[in-house]
Formats: C-alpha cells, structure tokens, sequence
C-alpha cells in the first residue's frame, strides 16, 4: 500500500512527508527523512513543551540523535559518516523542524561544522599544503564526531556589523607557538554549555585587519579562560540555550581549525548557500502550523474535544490561504536547496535571498492564520501553536541574513553588476 494510501485509510488526517508528496528523493533521501520524521514524532514532540517551558537545552533529543547516527550526518562516508550532501540536510532538518524548533535550529550549528569543513571546502581554493593539512585537521574534528559523539556548535554574532558580513570579527586570535590565543565575545551563542568544541569565527590578531583575516576555529568547552555567562529567557527558540561565550586568553591548538587560516573569507564569498541553512527549521515549523490547523479543524488532535470546526466556509477559506502560503514557501525552499553550489549565478543569488526571506516571514504568517484560525483554545500552553507562533517569530532576525538584509542584498545586487557605482 503507498503512503498515500496509507493515509486515506486511516481515516484521520496523517500529515504528509515535509517535501510533500510525490517528490523526487532517493533511496537514501527517503530512509533519513523517515529517521527523522520518526524521530520527531514519537519523541521530539512530546518534550518540545517542557523545553521551550524550562528553557532548558535537548539534551535527550540529542541522546536519540546520536544513538539513531543522525549526529553524523554530514560527515562525509569516507571518515565514517553519512555523507549528506546539501538539499538532504536541509530536508532533514526541516523535517526536524517540524517537531521541535529548538532541537532543529541548535542541530544546524553542529551539522554545518563538518558541511562547512566537508563539501563546502573541498569546492574552495587551497594550496597543496593547505588542502594536506586541512584534510588531517578536519579527519581529526569527524572522528570525535563519529566514534566519541562529540556536538560542535556555532558562535557566530558579536552584537556588532561582524555577523552580517560588514566587518571583521571583534574576537581575535593571536598567533603563538603551536596554536593561537582567542579574546573576545560572542553573544546569542546557542548550545551554550551543551557543546562539546565552540566553532568560533575570529579575525587573525595582526596589523589592518580586515574580513579575508578570518579564523574559523574550534575551541574545546573545557579550555581555560572559556566561561558562560548570561541569563537566558528569551520570547521564543528558547531550547537553544544561546548564552553568551567569553574568551580570556583562551589557547587553541592549531589542529583546532575547522578551514585553514583566510579561507573562510573565500567561502562566504562564493559559497553563499551556506548561510541557509537555519532555514529548514522555519520551513518546519511552517508546516507544522499548517498540519496542526487542519487536525484541529478536523477534531482530531489528542486531548482536546473531537469537535469538528471544518464546515464553516471562513475556516475553509482560511485553510485555503495558508495552503496556498505553505506551497509558495515549500516551492521556494526545494528550489533553492537544489541550486546549492559554489559560484551561483546572480539570478540564484537574488533567488536565494528572496527563499530566505520567504521562508521566514511566511512561518511566521502561517502560525498567525493558524492562530485566528483555530480560535482561543490555539492560545493555550497545552498546546503547540502559541509555541510555533513565538519560535517562528525569532526567524526573521536570524543573522548574517535578517529580513532587513535579504532585502537591502536583493535591492543593491538586483540594480548594480559587481563594481558599479554612482559616483
């Protein structure tokens, strides 16, 4: 019997694969999306509550991902991983989304440390002594991954025009004998106190410094100097624990690097895909509030009255309209994950920006007519839609690309070619 069928015989509303149905994944494709959407249907969900409640950190989700080897994923086959190229990520995570936001947004920072050191940097201009080097260091960082289940996060922002790609980073990273010494600040940094290595972005601590001096460099949780600080009680995508790290002369080794010295530059140049990839956790949680609208209409969601709401025509027509709001964001979304590579032509670019802006402002639309739709019991805690509406909320203001900068990106790359000016 097809999963179609499947669900038609069940007589109750069985939300369908996050890609919809009928879309072209491999064998392979399908069996990680099936993991994860297990997964989060029979574990994730039911604790998605208490997390966002306690603003505490997934720590058990994280336990089933390692045991299920879904914390590999996209290290590459070869170091003993899963080898997930782009777009299976992204559906991966989405699907991830779709039952625990905070679980998929923190799982994006530990998955992009090998995507970045992995798929992305194999694209990239290096050296022959770069590219050496870079393979031993980087076998390194996959082994803790694959065989000790270590979790990489992603300290990105700094409360400064660094994260947006307008300045060097203000953490910087003093060359020294066998290794470098790291001082600075990052703010919003999730996994907080849950990693096990912090892959920081700092600026090489040298005369005119400038972006091209970028480090990316992984800083073990227990080095010296390293400490968390900070209260954490945030509106929404509280799960993530996005404390603050501070660095006090903290040494790194230099085996610790996650891209040899100055690349990263290269990659956020002509990689720009890699800076999408918190969008499959708003794409998630933009179906999850379209699934979770009709099983309500429908009378069938667990613990609430099976009262069926579904024959009033504004409900319909509401319906209709998130229906609508989901294809063009999902369309967006499964285009774009599919153009992924290095050097996009402009019109991907522009395409990529505008998936980006879509993906989290329309999760945050969707929530919001599923909220109006459902009516006052939608408002209750004991119940995920006011939890989707403030986690779907926080997406626009994600950096390096806030809905404010895909837009001023569309605008000024749309009208100038490279180089040109007005002056």
């Amino acid at each position: 019997m097809s999963d179609h069928a499947a669900r038609q015989a069940s007589g109750r509303y069985v939300p369908p694969p996050i890609t919809g149905e009928d879309y072209p994944l491999s064998a392979e494709q399908k069996s990680l999306l099936g993991l994860a959407e297990e997964l989060g249907r029979t574990r994730f969900a039911e604790r998605a509550a208490r997390y966002d409640r306690e603003a505490s950190f997934p720590f058990e989700n994280y336990a089933d991902m390692r045991d299920a080897g879904l914390l590999k994923l996209c290290v590459p086959k070869r170091y003993g991983g899963l080898g997930a190229d782009y777009a299976t990520y992204c559906i991966v995570s989405a699907a991830i989304g779709r039952h625990c936001g905070a679980t998929a947004l923190t799982f994006n920072m530990h998955a992009c440390s090998q995507l970045w050191s992995g798929l992305l940097a194999d694209d990239l201009e290096m050296t022959a002594d770069q590219r050496a080097i870079h393979e031993q260091y980087r076998a390194r960082h996959y082994r803790r991954v694959v065989e000790e289940g270590s979790i990489y996060a992603q300290p990105f922002s700094e409360g400064s025009a660094a994260a947006a790609g307008k300045a060097p980073f203000g953490t910087l990273a003093e060359k020294t004998d066998g290794g470098w010494v790291v001082n600075g600040r990052k703010i919003f940094a999730s996994l907080s106190g849950a990693a096990h290595y912090y892959g920081v972005l700092c600026t090489e601590d040298k005369p005119d410094r400038s972006m091209r001096d970028t480090l990316y460099i992984a800083v073990p949780a227990d080095a010296p100097g390293l400490s968390i600080t900070g209260d954490w009680d945030p509106l929404g995508m509280r799960g993530t624990v996005s404390r603050n790290l501070v660095f006090k002369d903290v040494f790194v080794a230099d085996h610790e690097q996650l891209m040899p010295r100055g690349v990263y530059y290269q990659a956020a140049a002509r990689w720009p895909h890699m800076f999408l990839t918190l969008a499959p956790t708003y794409m998630g949680i933009a179906q999850a509030a379209y699934d979770f609208t009709i099983a309500y209409l429908r009378g069938e969601v667990p613990g609430t009255p099976p009262v069926k709401r579904r024959m009033y025509p504004t409900k319909q027509i509401a319906v209709a309209e998130m229906r609508i709001r989901l294809e063009q964001t999902r369309a967006l979304f499964l285009h774009v994950i599919r153009e992924a590579r290095i050097d996009p032509p402009k019109d991907a670019r522009l395409r990529l920006y505008a998936a980006q802006y879509t993906i989290m402002e329309n999760s945050n639309d969707l929530c919001r007519l599923a909220l109006r739709t459902c009516g006052g019991q939608s408002m209750l805690k004991s119940l995920p839609l006011e939890r989707l509406y403030r986690d779907s909320r926080c997406g626009a203001l994600m950096l390096p690309w806030t809905a404010e900068l895909c837009m001023d990106r569309i605008g000024r790359e749309a009208l100038y070619e490279p180089g040109e000016s007005d002056d």
